[in-house]
């Protein structure tokens, strides 16, 4: 089973910068899509054999995600069940048979960590969350989660350390939830690897230096992590500041 993760920024200005053939080439069985920045009604496109799952934002052309499946769920739910964190389209939880598929587009800290605190209260809320899940089934977390763990994680960490996604507070509570039982797939499978990112900002030519981020990310349960085959991150593919991530389940 091959499930695929992108941050398109904004995917109808993807779709002129190659989405659909990427979607074709990738021959994915579920693709889950953060800050899709549109409502689905404002989308005049048709993915052929994908079922379509959307939660967008009550702001109209901001955060949002989608999920595109040729499984069909037993469930498909939206948010977390707490009303101050589920007006910005940010988690569709779709249930299968074998797992609980969480895709979630954290919220950034923002210039100046504008938004540093609310962003630690949504670590904890969402961290129980997906606690409660996986006491049912083992849980697929996957999206931009809007922080480089390790200092392997990112071109530049000592110039980063107190800008968003990068603060000790956002990489503690990283730490704090793979501490609860997932697991890091990426990094478990190449916990050596440097200079492989999933994020470039599109100033100072950061992605032709590659001079990135890896905050794109599939994380397991635990017990679900012996049938991941391959977890991959997809830098050749353009289209937007963020490139697509893989897991590969046997």
């Amino acid at each position: 089973m091959k499930l695929v993760s992108w941050n398109v920024n904004g995917l109808r200005a993807c779709m002129g910068k190659g989405f659909m053939d990427f979607l074709q080439k990738s021959d994915a069985d579920i693709i889950c899509l953060q800050e899709t920045k549109m409502q689905r009604e404002q989308a005049d496109f048709t993915i052929d054999g994908y079922e379509e799952y959307w939660n967008s934002a009550e702001k109209k052309g901001y955060s949002g995600t989608a999920l595109f499946t040729r499984r069909s769920p037993l469930t498909v739910t939206y948010g977390i069940g707490i009303d101050k964190h589920d007006h910005e389209g940010r988690v569709i939880t779709a249930e299968y048979e074998e797992f609980y598929l969480v895709n979630v587009y954290t919220p950034n800290s923002q210039a100046e960590l504008a938004r540093l605190s609310y962003r630690m209260e949504w670590e904890e809320d969402f961290r129980e969350y997906l606690l409660r899940l996986d006491e049912k089934k083992p849980v697929i977390v996957c999206g931009d989660m809007n922080v480089a763990h390790q200092e392997i994680d990112l071109k530049n960490p000592k110039t980063n350390q107190q800008n968003a996604g990068f603060t000790p507070e956002e990489r503690e509570k990283m730490t704090k939830l793979l501490g609860s039982g997932f697991v890091d797939t990426f990094r478990a499978l190449y916990p050596d690897t440097t200079g492989v990112y999933s994020w470039w900002s599109y100033r100072f030519r950061a992605r032709e230096k590659n001079a990135g981020w890896r905050i794109d990310y599939f994380l397991v349960s635990k017990r679900l992590f012996d049938r991941v085959e391959d977890s991959r991150i997809d830098t050749d593919v353009m289209g937007s500041d963020h490139c697509p991530v893989e897991l590969i389940l046997r």
